[in-house]
């Protein structure tokens, strides 16, 4: 990795807590540069502009999240084990970046003021539906989960559920909401989800 390289990513880690906590779009410039000890010229020195560096940010998050997501469904033998350890990371109270969960704070932030955040939430949910779709469907063909099951409204389901309990959680600042969607996801995926033997 060169110096340029190893910058950019040092700007990218410590600049994430801050633009996840307060928007990738809205971060200040100020609080940028207050973040990764950097100067206006050194930011736009590895970013061409402040849009550049927000979405660049935003992709450097994400690639954390997916990897701890890889990590922990690469832990687990069977699709309904995969499941419940995605509802634990996802809802258990597990930290992967300080400011609470990117997607969710992505969703609010690119809704309609930037279509450039927008699409690159819109290619997170896309992957994070097939994956989970793909899991579900694994485990219609391993006997775990039910024939009956579709798998893509279930990755709806899922998706929906955790982010709505982070959105929750995060608005009352009481995990309770989060621990409760986890307790009745789980509940979902032992019970009406398994195939009965």
């Amino acid at each position: 990795m060169s110096k340029g390289e190893e910058t950019r990513l040092r700007i990218l880690e410590r600049a994430a807590p801050l633009l996840n906590r307060h928007g990738f779009s809205t971060a200040p410039v100020s609080e940028i540069m207050r973040a990764t000890g950097l100067q206006k010229g050194g930011l736009y020195n590895h970013f061409a502009s402040k849009e550049e560096l927000a979405l660049a940010t935003f992709d450097h998050v994400m690639a954390q999240v997916n990897r701890r997501v890889q990590e922990v469904h690469a832990s687990k033998r069977s699709p309904v084990e995969q499941l419940l350890a995605h509802i634990d990371l996802i809802c258990g109270g597990h930290t992967i970046l300080e400011g609470g969960c990117p997607i969710l704070n992505s969703i609010v932030e690119s809704d309609d003021a930037n279509p450039a955040l927008r699409e690159r939430v819109r290619a997170v949910l896309d992957k994070w539906r097939r994956y989970l779709s793909h899991v579900v469907a694994d485990g219609i063909v391993r006997g775990e989960i039910r024939a009956d099951v579709n798998p893509d409204e279930v990755a709806t389901l899922l998706i929906g559920m955790l982010e709505g309990a982070h959105l929750l959680s995060n608005f009352y600042r009481d995990d309770v909401h989060r621990q409760r969607m986890a307790q009745h996801l789980s509940a979902y995926v032992n019970g009406a989800l398994r195939a009965r033997e």
